[in-house]
């Protein structure tokens, strides 16, 4: 997928420079809080960062340096400050760092002083996982280990949010809560077990403010196109206009717990604004399977998915999670939390904004520029 060079991917340069992470000088700008965020280029950093802006927050992202631009979920909230000399520091800034680099990570928490570490970040896709199962552990669990080392040893106290996931359930039956056994069955899901334990172990050893959000499945428009969700949704809008007419999907039986994720962000801020620090499970307490959401996706864009999904063995996982679905009794008592968005709703949500895309795509490939075989 081609990157451009965006007003965040310059935001990149502008703030980490060249690879440094410059001290951020506290007395310049009034008393808010600060939030730090790994993984903020991802579909939850951004949705993250946008909430708590909204709040007043100064935020601050690691983001790993690479060879091509990742920044396009930020695009939209970057404000770059050579536009407006004269305007204050910009209120969103990036760093180079790495859940694989302990030194970075202590750089980065000593020159930006957070109030508030949200761990978003790590190597996401269940699939992918059986792939390069090494290189999950690292960033995943061990990644996690060497965030909170970088925490406690920080010259002030920091609230810390562990992203956790359903996926650590496995086959541990349905509803799962707070109270459910883990039984991960996949490299992904272990490493955030790993990780979940560190953070309670951290909790409990050195009385940090660590916080675990078992979050179940959450999606958008800002999905990674390679999770099943968006490349149902993905198809559906190229299907819809001309671009392709088959998808590739594995095992369509699975059962998933299927949220909005500008919902869920919210249940991570509220997990660090509670008077003790504890674990929760954030889940909107329904369950649908994949020919469910593609039955919801292809009959709201007036298609029928029986005529262009074609089953492929090789999306089946090794080890597969049957049935996934929340009981977020928890977090709706005591972060007086709910979400929003239904599934319904969430499919359409997802649905329009890829169609839209489609047709952009269309405009390119009908001007010769792309090739239309070439899918997301």
């Amino acid at each position: 997928m081609a990157h451009s060079n965006g007003a965040a991917a310059t935001a990149t340069a502008t703030a980490a420079g060249d690879g440094e992470t410059a001290p951020v000088p506290r007395s310049l700008a009034p008393a808010r809080k600060v939030a730090l965020i790994t993984g903020i280029t991802g579909q939850d950093g951004s949705y993250l960062t946008e909430l708590l802006l909204s709040k007043g927050y100064e935020v601050h992202g690691l983001i790993r340096r690479s060879s091509n631009f990742n920044t396009q979920r930020l695009d939209h909230i970057y404000h770059d400050p050579h536009a407006v000399p004269s305007s204050p520091r910009p209120p969103m800034r990036l760093h180079y760092a790495d859940l694989s680099d302990s030194s970075s990570l202590r750089r980065a928490l000593d020159a930006i002083s957070p109030d508030e570490v949200y761990n978003l970040a790590a190597q996401s896709h269940v699939a992918v996982s059986f792939e390069i199962p090494d290189y999950t552990a690292d960033v995943t669990a061990t990644g996690a280990l060497r965030l909170l080392e970088a925490v406690r040893l920080s010259r002030k106290p920091i609230r810390y949010y562990q992203a956790g996931s359903s996926e650590m359930f496995g086959s541990t039956p349905p509803p799962q809560s707070e109270d459910t056994p883990f039984h991960p069955r996949s490299p992904y899901a272990a490493a955030k077990v790993a990780a979940h334990w560190y953070t309670v172990n951290y909790r409990e050893a050195y009385g940090i403010f660590a916080c675990n959000g078992v979050l179940f499945n959450h999606e958008s428009p800002r999905r990674g196109e390679n999770f099943v969700t968006r490349k149902i949704t993905r198809a559906v809008g190229r299907i819809k206009v001309g671009l392709q007419t088959k998808v590739f999907l594995g095992n369509l039986s699975a059962a998933r717990d299927w949220g909005f994720a500008g919902d869920y962000v919210e249940a991570m801020w509220l997990m660090l604004q509670q008077d003790q620090p504890a674990d929760y499970v954030v889940a909107t307490e329904e369950s649908h399977t994949v020919e469910e959401f593609l039955q919801a996706a292809f009959g709201y864009a007036g298609l029928n998915w029986k005529d262009h999904v074609v089953i492929d063995k090789k999306y089946f996982r090794p080890a597969e999670v049957d049935s996934l679905k929340g009981d977020s009794t928890k977090a709706r008592r005591v972060l007086k939390w709910k979400p929003k968005v239904g599934f319904q709703q969430l499919v359409e949500m997802m649905v329009d904004h890829d169609i839209e895309l489609a047709k952009k795509e269309k405009v390119l490939v009908d001007a010769g520029y792309r090739d239309p075989k070439q899918q997301p």
